[in-house]
């Protein structure tokens, strides 16, 4: 053992040195979401009617989300998103992407929503959205990826279990 305390710091820099004497060239930083800055961006992938697509999971809600340039409305299975998300956190969460991104009016989204309840629907319509408007503007990835809205939310409900009331709860117990 050495009576001196190396940091995270001094490794880096002997990656560096035992990088260079071996005739590579030093690894570039790279950002929280893994692309190094001077990477490319991806292609925008929109189709033949200006529009870009995406598919939202959160439990066993499915959303299919286009997305296109308009005024900022929100269609859901045919119906105003004001009206088929009553509630105004529900609303709140759907517009999170587009709060984060800066693009709250400048897009009409158009989604269809099935399974699941409303929450679930709403967070659904959410991970759909983010993922459509990184399709339509890729460089928006650098401004949702820390947010995490790209990230699909894996918890759902947990399955019930043979001798018990519930997934966990049991039965209620009778002394006599």
């Amino acid at each position: 053992m050495s009576d001196e305390q190396q940091t995270i710091t001094d490794l880096k820099e002997l990656g560096n040195a035992v990088a260079g004497a071996a005739g590579e060239e030093s690894p570039e930083e790279t950002p929280a979401d893994g692309v190094p800055e001077d990477a490319p961006l991806p292609e925008p992938k929109i189709d033949a009617q200006g529009r870009a697509y995406a598919t939202g999971k959160r439990k066993d809600a499915v959303a299919r989300v286009w997305i296109k340039p308009g005024k900022g409305t929100l269609t859901v299975n045919g119906r105003e998103g004001e009206r088929y998300f009553a509630r105004p956190v529900l609303r709140m969460i759907i517009n999170q992407p587009l709060v984060a991104a800066a693009r709250l009016d400048q897009y009409d989204v158009w989604c269809t929503v099935k399974g699941g309840g409303l929450s679930g629907q709403a967070g659904a319509v959410r991970h759909g959205l983010s993922r459509a408007l990184i399709n339509f503007e890729p460089a928006l990835r650098s401004v949702l990826k820390p947010g995490g809205f790209l990230t699909r939310d894996s918890r759902v409900v947990e399955r019930k279990k043979y001798g018990k009331r519930k997934a966990r709860r049991s039965f209620q117990f009778s002394k006599r």
